[in-house]
């Protein structure tokens, strides 16, 4: 598949801007993705595109959502009597996104049909439209007529936990700090950098800040310290909720502690958090079922096997299985009614132990880490979170002391036994 040459990674502009001609922009551009790179994107962009001094005359920024079609189209014809070329920037523009609330202007099927109309006529010369938006739906007729016509800047970074992902974001957190840090002579050093992500995560805007503090703190010096990061720096970073998970799964007491804590502060409710270990314990409690109905009396040494083998040997039988299951389901499903069935799919996947078997590493790993609880401990565990969700809903009851509690049991070594006379 041949890659669309209107369409551009943030990371490649500078490059493509470099090699450019100011015939080579059209006159219509989307910027869209991870919202610190937008905004630096549409920096870049905009002063390309208009001198410096003359960007108080020929650039009108507009609010998407609070604005109509119609304005939006009416602003970009209109022409200047100053400036000879015209901006009009549409930030957080609603093109793919449902309407938020009742004052959000959201627009209409005729709506996105004008504006491709407009588009492909084309907008006049020497005046661009910028739109700017988080996610976009590269289905959608829009996009497709915007691709053809236009420029699209994709800011967009891999969010997952894979090390592909993992790999991604810390490229753009690097590229970041290298840029920040240039202007002031300075460098970073690995452990003082690795310290500082620990502590900020994934948060671009709050990764610039602190970067803008510690070289102020550090002075003279050209070299970033940890000592300087320790100081300055304190943690800002939101855990997502499968850092919790992971630390479980892998009896991390000191870990899973930690990041229950984070979650706990940044406002997460105790039945979100009580419903991620149910999911979880369901889901290894289906894979222990799983190997031992493969196995047999040949016990599986998931423990001590590798990647290539577990896909050779083990992910065939996970796709047949959930073949078998799916076709156990539809079966199901030609007695249950619309709504029956609407109430269900949701639920589909939780009996899947592979729901995407492409991304075959998750699906590895689980299978290992199962192999750190039994099939009874788990079952135990089980019982426990129902009694604890009982609790949570029908009386006042120290929620994260419980759920420590939980988590302690079940990272133990000695396995998990609960007391169902004390719940």
């Amino acid at each position: 598949m041949t890659q669309n040459k209107n369409i551009i990674k943030h990371s490649l502009l500078e490059a493509f801007l470099k090699s450019a001609q100011e015939m080579d922009i059209p006159g219509l551009v989307l910027i869209y993705g991870e919202s610190f790179l937008v905004k630096q994107t549409f920096k870049i962009m905009s002063c390309f595109i208009l001198e410096k001094d003359k960007q108080k005359f020929a650039l009108e920024i507009l609010e998407g959502g609070m604005v109509s079609m119609g304005d939006i189209i009416e602003q970009v014809s209109t022409f200047s009597f100053l400036v000879s070329k015209k901006v009009v920037a549409v930030k957080n523009i609603p093109l793919f996104q449902t309407q938020k609330n009742s004052t959000d202007i959201s627009f209409s099927s005729s709506d996105l049909d004008r504006l491709m109309d407009f588009i492909v006529k084309g907008i006049p010369k020497n005046h661009y439209l910028i739109l700017t938006t988080s996610l976009v739906d590269k289905r959608k007729k829009i996009y497709k007529t915007i691709a053809d016509k236009g420029l699209i800047i994709d800011c967009s970074v891999a969010q997952g936990a894979r090390k592909a992902d993992q790999d991604e974001q810390n490229a753009v957190l690097q590229t970041i700090a290298d840029k920040i840090l240039s202007t002031s002579e300075k460098t970073i050093d690995n452990q003082a950098f690795k310290t500082l992500v620990d502590l900020t995560g994934f948060n671009l805007g709050i990764l610039s800040q602190n970067l803008e503090k510690l070289i102020a703190y550090s002075g003279k010096a050209k070299i970033i310290s940890t000592a300087d990061v320790k100081a300055v720096v304190k943690r800002d970073k939101k855990d997502p909720i499968f850092y919790l998970t992971n630390a479980v799964m892998a009896k991390d007491i000191k870990n899973a502690l930690f990041y229950l804590n984070s979650l706990f502060n940044e406002g997460f409710h105790p039945l979100q958090i009580l419903k991620s270990f149910e999911n979880l314990i369901r889901k290894l409690i289906l894979v222990k079922c799983f190997t031992q109905k493969v196995s047999k009396n040949n016990k599986m040494s998931l423990k001590k096997m590798n990647f290539n083998s577990f896909k050779q040997s083990v992910l065939p039988k996970v796709i047949h299985y959930d073949e078998q299951i799916k076709i156990s389901m539809e079966d199901r499903d030609q007695y249950l009614s619309n709504e029956d069935l609407k109430k269900n799919a949701n639920k589909a996947n939780d009996l899947f132990l592979a729901p995407n078997p492409k991304n075959a590493y998750p699906v590895f790993q689980t299978f290992q880490k199962s192999e750190n609880f039994s099939l009874n401990e788990l079952n135990q565990a089980l019982i426990f979170l129902g009694d604890l969700d009982y609790k949570l809903k029908s009386s006042s009851i120290d929620a994260k002391t419980q759920i420590e509690n939980f988590i302690i049991k079940i990272c133990r070594k000695g396995g998990f036994e609960h007391d169902t006379e004390k719940y």
